[in-house]
């Protein structure tokens, strides 16, 4: 059994997250061992330069099947990569770091950009986030707490 230097937080299948560094209190995301990368509902991505460095400026909205509250995000692309696709076909994405609140404990985490307007869920946690000490029981949801009724109905009740 391999040792980590802190010990396991559980969460469900399904959580509620933040990403306290784009003022995202809440956005519903899948818990998927099955990804190595997590992955971020954003749509309008632009790649531009900024005193010689990489950036990417997109929307994300927080809330499936939502026009409220979007939020535009402009940050450091830290990589590219092919990714595979749950349909198999891949694509290039762009990565982008991002601090991530989840059931209680924040983890910085490589995040790539892509539209998940058809998904079920805004964003994915993949397992490189989930083995800085989290362990996954898929019986379970929402381990880190819901969000607010009202925020809820805002996204339709949907939770």
């Amino acid at each position: 059994m391999t040792k980590t230097s802190h010990s396991n937080t559980l969460t469900g299948w399904r959580e509620w997250v933040a990403l306290p560094d784009l003022g995202v209190d809440w956005i519903k995301a899948k818990i998927d061992t099955g990804a190595r990368t997590s992955s971020l509902h954003a749509f309008d991505i632009q790649e531009f330069d900024r005193e010689g460095e990489s950036w990417v400026r997109f929307r994300l909205k927080p809330w499936q099947d939502s026009q409220e509250d979007t939020v535009v995000v402009e940050t450091p692309v830290h990589d590219r990569r092919a990714v595979r696709s749950s349909s198999g076909h891949a694509q290039e994405r762009l990565v982008v770091m991002l601090l991530i609140r989840l059931v209680d404990r924040e983890v910085l985490a490589e995040v790539t950009l892509s539209n998940r307007d058809e998904m079920g869920f805004r964003m994915l946690i993949g397992r490189e986030a989930l083995r800085r000490g989290y362990a996954v029981d898929p019986a379970r949801s929402f381990l880190g707490g819901r969000a607010p009724r009202e925020a809820r109905r805002r996204n339709r009740g949907r939770d």
